[in-house]
């Protein structure tokens, strides 16, 4: 495994955006929008890792809720794995909380799963597999 991105939930993406243009020195690689989380994403790549805005698109978007609950900031670490439903299971083996018992459509072409902060020192983890094509 290795980190794919590191997301971060932010109030206002136009802002955040040119924020880490500025910190980054450069512009995003890639926006989409994943309709089914209420959600926008704006990509930048750094090295073979990657920094993910993340802005709610409707009010009850979770990451306009987590944004009101909790502020802006570190919204989950992303590792990319090989075969993310066996180390799904491998991982509930070891006891931890997983949130997705099947892994779902997510942006950048990937498929992801959620396990629980609870069970990771207060920092929801992420796991992708890129989809083939």
């Amino acid at each position: 495994m290795h980190i794919d991105h590191i997301g971060i939930a932010v109030k206002d993406l136009e802002k955040a955006t040119e924020t880490y243009r500025k910190i980054l020195n450069a512009d995003p690689t890639k926006t989409e929008v994943v309709e089914s989380e209420k959600v926008e994403t704006i990509f930048f790549q750094t090295g073979e890792s990657k920094v993910e805005l993340l802005g709610g698109t409707s009010e009850d978007s979770v990451i306009t809720k987590y944004v009101n609950k909790n502020g802006e900031g570190l919204h989950h670490v992303a590792f990319e794995v090989e075969d993310i439903k066996a180390e799904l299971k491998r991982l509930a083996g070891e006891g931890f909380t997983i949130l997705n018992e099947e892994p779902k459509k997510g942006a950048d072409n990937k498929l992801v799963a959620f396990i629980h902060p609870k069970d990771n020192n207060g920092v929801l983890v992420e796991l992708c597999q890129s989809i083939s094509r």
